[in-house]
């Protein structure tokens, strides 16, 4: 096979991002979950099936049933009662409900155990009216073979849809009958999905055969068994591992997960983030403190003034509160919490625009004139509330789309230099939005940005480099904004790492990408938002169902969610199991074999609490035979870097019992102290657990037992300090002393008030200690100059007693003395002029 050069492939890569981008005002495409006849079909129109087209233009046997089942259909909700599955308290009218329901079955209904008491499984006697006659019509419809039929009796059976209770041996069977009827791609993923979990213990999990009927559904494009099938080439589940199947599956999703994104408005649709980790709600999966996302380097580290643990409700309480008073970063951080959305907020574009317009007017009058120019601060926040107005206007969110009105509000930032104005000047003068098209203009705009890092400018100046042919330069856009995990970023970076265009090729790195590109599109394929959904209405069979289906299709955070609903263990005392009420799980949830197969899918993807978890299930024996050597190497991956202080402790516990390992209390000991340095959170049982193995260590010692004891530390030898050496290990050594103040990170100031002056009290105590020396150092200057001048006093008067004493002793002048012992002449003396005048001796 003759290679392709690299100009092929260059332009082979242009033309498919010119193809993806030529209409950017295309509507989005979306597959959900259920589709008649292998179609897909849009979210909307899941719940109402008359929206479906099930006759494709034609009359087949049993359509008439099923267009009178649609009709009695529509009469009933389109989901069971929640209270039915009422497991978990959620609000107020959720625990009321929650106790209400547990107070009337411990008074009324306490009868004898049942396994699967008061959950979805259990069938009722006799199905409403409307129900039952739809259910007729289609149970009719289906033995003329009408695939809409089979559809609908199956979905109904699997899902529960309008309060038919779920029964997966008729769901299954359904299923297998449409998939042999016309190959519908859902009933093969259905299929496919059933025989990978045994969901329901209809039918035992057979790996082969859900290779099989995952590969048809993929060959027929679902995205979800294309996901599915590129996760297990790539990780060797049913299959060996093979990188360039994984490569060619995750395209194919990465490639319509592009296509989603560029769709809508100018600027593309968001892909909203829906899947998350439901037991970092509660502190990871060992509770807060224990777990490795919640301890450690990942411990919430705020202050008692810190919001790092408040909840989201406090968080905008508080920001409403500043922006009442004034605060136009808070009502500008209002503003874009409104547009963005999040798991706990819906988006409010109108609500966004009012915060937006609220900041833009303390900067900007009606006529667009500078109200004050002082503050520059002001400026700045206002230019960016200006970008998110003209957003708005550009993509017609929560307002009519106006070019016009996008393109005024886009100027006034360019004012002050706004990047994300600047961004979308750009994006108007390359498609031509409202203004004459103009791409050397809006490369310059996409310059002028991405000289700020927007990473959306440079994902646009890189694919325009590409364009002309610079590989080298569109690589540094890439590169760039891969840093921010731009989904277009690390595509093109998967294509270029896939074709090997200007590098080698590289498969896994390909592979790699394409994953995170396909996992950026949950829309597409997952079905988070609704297992998030189920999980807080307490449907937890619905929400099982749905993060199993992600978890098959490869994201780790469903399968920490899988096994962490399927885990029976995770405590050692649970309250519930002391509650009067307590019942058993559903036999759904009753799979520790399961739940092993999901926490090793996460530990692999880098999970360490899922690798911790591994360990537990081989050293108790949870739905495996105890393997003491798989739970050390599981405890040891965990331990290494980045460490599991709990990893740490379960292998110093394994060492002093000589579980699965050697024992040896010395090394018990540093692993112990090991998880202690790592999690001052564990101080209590690390200590306890050291007191204890001491008592034992010293036993060992005194018994002269085999056992290695504890041995004491080498010491080294101690060596005199100078005072200067010692005043600055005591000064440099204050974080041993005080350990929550310790490090750079320690920065927690008041709201309102001023900054940390820890700063300031180094300065203070340094000038202090100057000022002592030098007042100490000028006493003593003091002190010896008048100790100096005492002595040369002292001096000079016995200079003078001993000269007094030799004038006494003789009587007689020298030559040339006078009378008063001097030997010049007085200025009376005729000599005097003489003298003066240096003639002496002359």
């Amino acid at each position: 096979m003759r290679c392709p050069s690299f100009g092929q492939l260059l332009l082979t890569l242009s033309f498919s991002h010119f193809v993806l981008t030529a209409r950017p005002d295309q509507v989005p495409l979306r597959e959900e979950k259920g589709s008649l006849n292998g179609e897909t079909t849009s979210e909307t129109q899941k719940g109402d099936p008359s929206s479906w087209d099930t006759g494709r233009g034609q009359s087949r046997d049993g359509d008439l049933e099923v267009q009178q089942a649609l009709t009695e259909l529509r009469t009933l909700s389109s989901s069971s009662s929640r209270l039915s599955r009422l497991d978990k308290k959620s609000g107020l009218v959720g625990a009321t409900a929650y106790y209400a329901k547990k107070g009337f079955v411990l008074l009324f209904m306490n009868g004898p155990s049942n396994d699967d008491y008061l959950t979805a499984d259990m069938e009722p006697k006799k199905l409403s009216k409307p129900l039952s006659r739809a259910v007729a019509l289609l149970e009719g419809a289906a033995k003329q073979h009408n695939p809409d039929a089979l559809y609908l009796l199956a979905e109904m059976n699997f899902y529960g849809n309008y309060t038919h209770p779920r029964n997966y041996k008729r769901a299954f069977d359904r299923y297998n009958e449409l998939a042999g009827l016309d190959g519908n791609s859902t009933a093969q993923y259905m299929l496919g999905f059933m025989y990978a979990t045994g969901f329901g213990n209809v039918v035992n999990r057979d790996q082969a055969r859900a290779m099989m009927y995952h590969t048809f559904a993929a060959k027929a494009g679902n995205t979800r068994s294309e996901m599915t099938i590129a996760y297990r080439h790539h990780s060797g589940i049913g299959t060996p591992r093979n990188c360039n199947e994984a490569v060619v599956w995750y395209k194919k999703v990465a490639d319509k997960a592009i296509e989603y994104g560029r769709s809508g408005p100018p600027g593309g649709l968001p892909l909203v983030r829906e899947a998350y980790r439901i037991a970092d709600d509660h502190g990871g999966v060992y509770g807060e403190g224990a777990s490795f996302s919640s301890a450690g380097a990942n411990a919430a580290k705020g202050g008692p003034n810190s919001d790092q643990n408040a909840d989201f409700d406090d968080v905008m309480e508080y920001l409403d509160l500043m922006s009442r008073k004034g605060d136009v970063k808070a009502t500008f951080s209002l503003g874009r919490l409104n547009y963005d959305g999040s798991r706990a907020m819906k988006r409010n574009f109108k609500t966004a625009r009012r915060y937006f317009m609220t900041v833009a007017r303390q900067y900007w009058d009606k006529n667009d004139k500078i109200i004050s120019d002082d503050n520059i601060g002001l400026g700045k926040v206002a230019a960016k509330a200006a970008a998110y107005i003209g957003r708005l206007h550009l993509r017609g969110e929560g307002v009519t789309q106006d070019f016009k009105k996008a393109l005024r509000w886009f100027r006034l930032g360019l004012k002050n230099g706004d990047a994300y104005c600047q961004y979308e000047m750009g994006l108007m003068h390359l498609h031509g939005l409202g203004v004459p098209k103009d791409i050397m203009l809006a490369a310059g705009y996409f310059k002028e940005s991405a000289n700020q890092d927007w990473a959306a400018s440079q994902i646009n100046l890189g694919k325009l480099f590409l364009d002309q042919g610079d590989l080298k330069t569109a690589m540094t856009y890439f590169e760039a904004a891969h840093r921010y995990g731009h989904i277009e970023a690390v595509y093109h970076l998967a294509e270029i790492s896939n074709f090997g265009i200007g590098r080698e090729r590289s498969c896994p790195l390909a592979t790699a990408y394409y994953k995170v590109v396909a996992e950026k599109a949950e829309a597409l394929h997952s079905a988070f938002e609704e297992a998030n959904k189920a999980y807080e209405d307490g449907d937890m069979e619905t929400a099982l169902i749905n993060y199993m289906m992600a978890a098959e299709q490869g994201y780790e955070q469903a399968q920490a969610n899988v096994a962490y609903l399927l885990d029976e263990h995770k405590s050692i005392v649970s309250i519930h199991s002391l509650l009067p009420w307590k019942t058993k799980a559903s036999a759904l949830f009753r799979n520790a074999a399961l739940a092993l197969i999901y926490w090793t899918r996460s530990a692999k993807q880098s999970n360490i609490d899922s690798a911790v978890k591994m360990g537990d299930y081989y050293l108790k024996g949870y739905g495996v035979e105890v393997d003491l050597e798989k739970a050390v190497s599981c405890y040891q991956a965990a331990a290494e870097v980045p460490q599991s202080a709990q990893a740490l402790w379960n292998l110093g516990w394994m060492h002093e019992n000589g579980i699965g390992a050697e024992q040896d209390f010395h090394l018990a000991k540093r692993f112990y102290d090991q998880a202690l340095e790592i999690n001052q959170e564990s101080y209590l049982p690390v200590k306890l657990a050291l007191l204890k193995l001491r008592a034992r260590s010293w036993w060992n010692t005194v018994t002269h037992g085999k056992v290695n004891s504890i041995q004491p530390d080498p010491e080294e030898p101690k060596r005199f300090r100078t005072w200067s050496e010692w005043f600055a290990n005591f000064y440099d050594d204050d974080d041993a002393y005080y350990p929550q103040y310790a490090g750079d990170d320690y920065y927690d100031p008041m709201p309102g008030g001023d900054d940390f002056y820890q700063d300031e009290l180094d300065a203070d105590l340094l000038e202090t200690l100057a000022i002592v020396a030098l007042a100490g150092a000028l006493a003593f200057l003091v002190y010896y100059r008048q100790l100096r001048q005492q002595i040369h006093q002292r001096q000079n008067e016995q200079r003078n007693q001993g000269d007094a004493a030799a004038q006494g002793g003789e009587g007689e002048l020298l030559p040339g003395q006078q009378q008063d012992g001097g030997f010049f002449p007085p200025p009376d003396d005729p000599n005097f002029d003489m003298w003066r005048a240096g003639g002496i001796g002359h």
